[in-house]
């Protein structure tokens, strides 16, 4: 077995106009579907991020202090699966319910260092 990230970016729950319900519903359904991966023997870990933090850039090291969460590419967490190849990886993906909120999931083999 093989690890992959799922990043996931965006979704429309966390815009300004959703109700607190909608963000609990998601929690909730993403609670299972992890809850699922654990069952199968498939999960390694999850995180969910804030919307703040750091930048550091270049060779100048400059650093900036940012809020995240202005654009659709933001990512709001990530899940580490285990998966034989790419093609079940995207099948775990696709059974994730953030899909349902219109964000997306880049699905990255993990590197062993």
């Amino acid at each position: 077995m093989e690890k992959f990230i799922l990043l996931f970016r965006g979704s429309d729950v966390y815009d300004a106009n959703q109700s607190p319900e909608a963000l609990q519903l998601l929690t909730v359904k993403m609670l299972d579907w992890v809850g699922n991966l654990v069952k199968n023997g498939r999960h390694v870990s999850s995180e969910k991020l804030y919307r703040s933090g750091a930048q550091v850039s270049g060779t100048t090291k400059a650093i900036n202090n940012i809020a995240f969460g202005a654009a659709k590419e933001v990512v709001g967490g990530c899940t580490i699966v285990l998966a034989k190849d790419i093609s079940e990886a995207v099948e775990i993906a696709k059974a994730c319910p953030i899909l349902e909120t219109d964000a997306n999931i880049e699905i990255r083999p993990v590197q062993s260092v």
